[in-house]
């Protein structure tokens, strides 16, 4: 999950250098904090959020074989 993530982000922020994506699993969920440029932030949350709910969707849609609950975390 963590690198879907990454390569999502990397994909819409101008800075890629800047992009952090660390992930933590416990046993029932697991927590993928991503952290971008305060430039890219924009970019990274969209219009009303709406890039951000897609990148949760995503995320949620490919982990959906698991049993573990998907947060994402956008700092």
């Amino acid at each position: 999950m963590k690198e879907l993530v990454e390569v999502i982000a990397c994909a819409l922020v101008d800075d890629p250098s800047s992009v952090v994506v660390t992930e933590t699993e416990n046993d029932k969920e697991v927590v993928i904090n991503l952290s971008v440029a305060p430039d890219d932030m924009g970019k990274v949350i969209g219009k009303q959020g709406k890039i951000a709910k897609a990148i949760r969707t995503v995320v949620r849609a490919s982990a959906a074989q698991t049993d573990k609950k998907i947060l994402v975390d956008i700092q």
